[in-house]
């Protein structure tokens, strides 16, 4: 079974629809709906959209997630526990149901709570990317392993915009994307992400005693300058580095 047709019988279970009722609502046939949730029919991403959408997915709500991004990272075997315990909770009045419905239709919510959205938050997030002032200008979708993205805590990871050509002797040119990991002390030979007086860049750093490290750069050529831990504040080390071309 393809993770797409995963995707859409999940949903479909989850909003206690048949395969013919689908059918119906996207004017196919019912073997149709079939063959693409046993994933033996390929199909256009606009008419996986239409099947999604006719059973509760709005376009808004995976405005920052494509097919590919779900079909490649989700795998929607992991949320089946959580499907059986959705279908094993006691349905709600009728006139619950048409509350919430309403509630949700106000908010334009959608699918807020569905097992895809759900499944999507626990291995993507949207990583922010931000400029030399700490201001978001972007952001990337990365996957979450273990809960964790390079073995940091999601929240606290963040792509940095490489400001200048001050590393470029360290292969790091200006607008590269720098991927930080907190941490508040320094890494000797680490490339970290610090603040001296009020600018943040990339710095190599060498520790040379206990109060003193070494920043050193390279731009036209080779620069290095000694300081106080005191003076400076780590932000966190670069874990990876990339560009486009």
């Amino acid at each position: 079974m393809s993770r797409l047709g995963d995707l859409i019988r999940t949903e479909r279970i989850r909003q206690k629809l048949t395969p013919k009722q689908v059918a119906k609502k996207c004017g196919v046939s019912e073997s149709y709906i079939l063959a693409v949730e046993a994933g033996t029919r390929i199909i256009a991403d606009d008419q996986a959209r239409r099947i999604l959408k006719s059973i509760g997915l709005k376009q808004q709500n995976e405005a920052d997630f494509t097919l590919d991004d779900i079909a490649a990272t989700v795998d929607l075997a992991q949320v089946q526990p959580s499907l059986a315990q959705a279908a094993a909770r006691p349905k709600p009045k009728a006139e619950d149901a048409v509350k919430v419905a309403s509630t949700e239709e106000e908010k334009g919510e959608g699918v807020t709570g569905s097992v895809w959205l759900d499944a999507l938050t626990s291995v993507l997030k949207n990583v922010p990317v931000m400029n030399a002032v700490m201001k978001p200008v972007n952001h990337r979708l990365m996957p979450i392993l273990n809960g964790r993205i390079e073995g940091a805590n999601p929240e606290k990871v963040f792509w940095f915009l490489v400001p200048d050509d001050s590393m470029r002797g360290f292969r790091i040119h200006a607008q590269d994307l720098a991927l930080i990991v907190p941490a508040q002390s320094p890494i000797d030979g680490a490339v970290m992400l610090v603040e001296k007086d009020g600018h943040r860049n990339l710095r190599k750093i060498k520790k040379l005693d206990a109060t003193t490290i070494m920043l050193q750069s390279y731009g036209r050529e080779y620069d290095a300058e000694n300081v106080q831990l005191n003076e400076i504040t780590c932000v966190g080390r670069a874990v990876k580095v990339e560009f486009e071309v």
